[in-house]
């Protein structure tokens, strides 16, 4: 059993990291990962019970609104599962946060119980499935306290990785454990491993002293204007993963009738987005986050446009293949964006301070604490960009008959964010020189 608080931490000290730090942020990492991914499975769910909701007659635009919910509701709760960790100690926090997956995980099973569930019903239900979307939050802003700066970038973009990849298991188990159980075990089924990872938290993870803070402090962050130009960045990135993840299997149904045997294939986008997410972030240890995130939204916004094509000429393979890699990007965008965030702050935290003083390493760790604060609030709004694109694909379906009016939007939203990376992260002469320099 670990240690329930480590009051001596010191991740960018080679030795202690060598010593001891690398075992103890490696376990801590792995179930973090799981509790995570569980949170996401969850999150998702609806994203597959949607399509199997025929009986209940509900529009298009209706079914997307269940989908959009619980991104809306998860998007929201990200803001306090930041502050928790630091509060309440990251090991206790998440044992608490996977517990609480256990009330989506039931009322699903009592919504499609149910033949005369109204669509009201359906959609309070669907809405807790967000205490799923929040677990991020917490996650990631525990995890940056573990490693040091120079692995933050793969060691964020393993742990969100994990959890992007729920998923895509979700869409890929779903469909067989419904057909085999019926679509009460959608949620049933989920209720052991939920009970395992909250077990595997209380015993094997940690909670830091180091990471302590007053969430009125950490709040300050949301006063820093780089706070909310990584926010928009994000809605472009992760935002746009979990919308096209969880509004794949609906549009596939929805667009290509012809073709809706082949949803049980939906999982492989956000498989792809998961895994290669690890690789914006590696990339961007060795590149900078803002010249991958650059280039990355240039290719979102070419994949949207292929999307679009695919829809407009009925063409499902064009449509599919392009979808795979929109969220492809979507995926490198994720960990080049994440890798920026600890970075920007860093470099803002030491401006003018000498290294190797104890005024730098002081103001190395206000960096760190003001980046793990600022991981949330950027996380929470960058959420939101799932329920827009869910709403956005159900609005423009209802208005026009297609998504092409939706994916012609966001594909100007990428030029858009691509335009915010250049000038604020990239160019010398910008408003925030520092930043290009520190090669963020």
């Amino acid at each position: 059993m670990a240690k329930p608080w480590i009051s001596d931490w010191r991740p960018d000290d080679p030795d202690f990291w060598q010593g001891q730090g690398k075992k103890v942020a490696r376990r801590n990492l792995i179930f973090s990962i799981f509790a995570e991914h569980l949170g996401f499975t969850l999150w998702t769910v609806w994203s597959i019970v949607t399509v199997q909701l025929g009986s209940y007659e509900f529009s298009t635009d209706q079914l997307f609104w269940i989908v959009a919910l619980p991104n809306l509701i998860g998007s929201a709760l990200r803001i306090p599962y930041t502050f928790a960790p630091a509060r309440f100690g990251g090991r206790n926090f998440t044992v608490v946060s996977a517990l609480l997956l256990l009330v989506p995980a039931v009322l699903l099973a009592v919504a499609v119980g149910n033949p005369a569930t109204p669509y009201w019903v359906f959609l309070v239900i669907a809405a807790t499935a967000g205490l799923g979307g929040g677990n991020f939050a917490s996650s990631m802003a525990n995890i940056t306290y573990f490693y040091p700066q120079h692995r933050q970038g793969s060691a964020l973009g393993l742990n969100a990785a994990g959890g992007n990849i729920g998923v895509s298991s979700v869409q890929l188990v779903m469909p067989l454990v419904i057909g085999a159980f019926g679509l009460a075990a959608a949620g049933l089924f989920w209720i052991p491993f939920i009970l395992a990872a909250a077990i595997g938290a209380y015993f094997f993870m940690d909670n830091l002293t180091s990471a302590k803070a007053n969430p009125a402090d950490q709040l300050k962050v949301a006063g820093r204007a780089q706070t909310w130009i990584m926010s928009v960045l994000y809605i472009g990135t992760f935002g746009s993963f979990i919308g096209y993840s969880t509004a794949f299997p609906l549009l596939i149904k929805s667009q290509f009738p012809e073709q809706a045997s082949l949803v049980g294939l939906a999982f492989i986008g956000p498989l792809l987005g998961s895994l290669i997410r690890p690789v914006g972030g590696w990339l961007s240890d060795r590149l900078g986050g803002a010249r991958v995130t650059l280039v990355n939204f240039a290719a979102m916004a070419g994949a949207a446009a292929l999307v679009w094509q695919g829809l407009s000429q009925h063409a499902f393979t064009l449509f599919f293949c392009a979808y795979m890699l929109l969220v492809a990007t979507t995926g490198i965008g994720n960990g080049s964006t994440y890798r920026m965030i600890p970075a920007i702050f860093r470099a803002k935290a030491v401006a003018g301070i000498a290294p190797g003083t104890e005024a730098h390493e002081a103001a190395v760790a206000v960096g760190k604490r003001d980046a793990s604060a600022a991981i949330g609030i950027i996380s929470a709004i960058g959420a939101f960009g799932g329920f827009f694109i869910n709403r956005g694909f159900g609005s423009s379906i209802a208005a026009t008959g297609g998504a092409g009016a939706a994916l012609a939007f966001f594909a100007a939203f990428y030029i858009v964010c691509a335009a915010i990376t250049w000038a604020c992260y990239l160019r010398t002469a910008g408003s925030v020189p520092s930043l290009a320099a520190a090669r963020v």
